[in-house]
C-alpha cells in the first residue's frame, strides 16, 4: 500500500495531537503515517484518559513479557464500558481478557484443539473446502474475496471445531461481527446493542447445543465435548471443569478469534499482492515463499492492530514513569513496522527473515490458534493464486473501518 509522506513538523504535531477515542475516517483509511509519527516523536504517547499508547517494538514486547506486572484482567475498564451487560460478562470471562489461574485453566483445556495432531487432521477438510468455494467463483468468473471466500473459510473451520451442525452457521459469522465491533475504542449505542444482542443470542443457542452435546458426546475431536468433560489434573483424579458460564464465553471467544483474524490474513494478504505485482509475480513463481510470505502479510497488515494491558504495580517503561493501574494500549500495527526491528518495513518482502512480527501477541498470552491460522492463511492464498494467477479487482473495495481489527468488508474480484 502506498504510504503517505508527512512533513516532519506535521509529523511532529500528528503524533502530539493523537486521539485514540477521536479518529478520522482517513487513520482508518491508512493509520501507518500515524503510527510512524508516533514512533518517532512520541513513542508512550499519553492520551486524554490518561491511559499509554505504544508503538515501538522493543516496547510492546516488554509488556507481552511480564505478564505480573502488566495484567490483562479488564473488569474495571469494561465495567465502565458496558456496565452489567452481555457484552461485560463475555469479554470478562473468555480468555483473551483473563489472568492467570483462569487463564492456564482454560488454555490447558483448549490446547488439545490446536495441536499439530489436531490442524494436520483439518488441513484435507480445510483444503475441500477452499476447492468448492473457487470452484464456484470460478463458475461465476469472479466473486467477492472477502464475503464470498475469507470470511466463510474460518467460520466453517471453527464450527467443525465445535461441532455446530451445517445448517445452523447462519448466524456465527454477524455474531461475531458484532461482538468484536463492541471492542473498538469508541462505540455507538447501536454498536453496543448490536454486541448485546450478538452476546444473548449466541449464549442462547450454545445453551441449548452444550445440553444436547452432554447427552450425545461426541468424539475425540469434538472440542465442545472435550471442554464439557475436563481434564483430570492430578494424580487424585480429580477434573477440571469450567463453569458453565465459562463454557458458553470461551465458545464464543474461540469464534470470535478464530473468524476475524483469519478473514483479515486471507484479505489482507491477497490483497497485498495485489497491490504489489512484483510480490504476486515472485509468489506465483516460487511455491516456496507460501510460508514466508502469510509471515510477512501477517506483519505488513496485521489482522489485530491493538492489544490492551493494565500494570498492577508502578512501573517504567522505555523511560516513562507510569503508575499502578495504568491502561496501556499495545499498537501492533505499529510495532510490526518499526524499522528498527525490520529494514525498510513500509515495503512488502515475501522472503523476509528473520520475521518475528506480534500479529499473534506474545508471552503467555499469545494467539493458541495461531498454527491453525497459519495453515488455512497458506492453503487459502496459494490455492487461490495458484488457480486464478490473473486474478485482479474489479471493483471497488471496501474497508472494515475498525482501529482495532484491520481488514475488508468487501473485495470484489474477477478471474482475468
Amino acid at each position: 500500500m502506498p504510504q503517505n509522506v508527512v512533513e516532519p513538523n506535521a509529523e511532529e504535531a500528528l503524533a502530539n495531537s493523537f486521539n485514540l477515542y477521536d479518529l478520522d475516517p482517513g487513520f482508518l483509511e491508512n493509520p501507518y503515517p500515524t503510527y510512524r509519527a508516533l514512533r518517532q516523536h512520541d513513542p508512550i504517547h499519553r492520551l486524554p484518559d490518561d491511559s499509554f499508547f505504544l508503538t515501538r517494538y522493543e516496547d510492546c514486547m516488554a509488556v507481552y513479557r511480564d505478564p505480573q506486572t502488566f495484567i490483562s484482567d479488564k473488569k474495571v475498564e469494561f465495567g465502565k464500558k458496558y456496565g452489567d451487560s452481555p457484552l461485560f460478562e463475555h469479554h470478562t470471562t473468555s480468555l483473551v481478557f483473563n489472568d492467570p489461574p483462569l487463564h492456564t485453566r482454560v488454555r490447558k483445556l483448549l490446547a488439545p484443539a490446536f495441536t499439530p495432531r489436531a490442524v494436520n487432521r483439518l488441513e484435507p477438510l480445510f483444503v475441500e473446502m477452499v476447492e468448492d468455494l473457487l470452484d464456484k467463483g470460478a463458475a461465476q468468473g469472479g466473486f467477492d474475496l472477502i464475503t464470498d471466500f475469507a470470511s466463510a473459510l474460518p467460520v466453517w473451520i471453527i464450527g467443525d471445531l465445535l461441532n455446530v451442525p451445517r445448517s445452523e452457521r447462519g448466524p456465527l459469522r454477524g455474531w461475531s461481527l458484532a461482538i468484536l465491533g463492541a471492542l473498538e475504542p469508541v462505540i455507538t449505542k447501536e454498536q453496543e446493542k448490536a454486541g448485546n444482542d450478538a452476546v444473548a443470542e449466541f449464549s442462547e443457542y450454545l445453551e441449548a447445543l452444550i445440553n444436547d452435546r452432554r447427552k450425545n458426546p461426541g468424539d475425540e475431536n469434538d472440542v465442545l465435548t472435550t471442554l464439557i468433560m475436563g481434564e483430570v489434573s492430578d494424580e487424585s483424579g480429580t477434573v477440571d471443569r469450567l463453569t458453565a458460564q465459562e463454557l458458553i464465553q470461551n465458545c464464543i471467544f474461540l469464534l470470535n478469534a478464530g473468524h476475524e483474524t483469519t478473514t483479515n490474513l486471507i484479505g489482507n494478504g491477497a490483497a497485498a499482492l495485489l497491490e504489489n505485482p512484483d510480490q504476486k509475480q515472485l509468489f506465483l513463481d516460487d511455491p516456496g515463499t507460501t510460508k514466508s510470505a502469510v509471515e510477512e502479510f501477517l506483519r505488513y497488515e496485521s489482522s489485530n492492530q491493538l492489544g490492551n494491558r493494565k500494570t498492577s504495580v508502578p512501573v517504567t517503561l522505555g523511560g516513562v514513569e507510569m503508575p499502578a493501574g495504568a491502561y496501556i494500549h499495545t499498537c501492533i500495527g505499529a510495532a510490526n513496522r518499526d524499522p528498527a526491528m525490520f529494514p525498510d518495513p513500509d515495503r512488502l518482502d515475501i522472503r523476509r527473515s528473520p520475521n518475528r512480527h506480534l500479529a499473534f501477541g506474545g508471552g503467555i498470552h499469545i494467539c493458541a490458534g495461531n498454527s491453525l491460522a497459519r495453515m488455512e492463511g497458506a492453503i487459502a492464498l496459494r490455492r487461490l493464486f495458484d488457480r486464478f494467477p490473473g486474478l485482479r479487482p474489479s471493483g471497488s473495495a471496501v474497508r472494515g473501518g475498525r482501529a482495532r481489527f484491520r481488514g475488508y468488508l468487501s473485495y470484489p474480484v474477477d478471474f482475468a
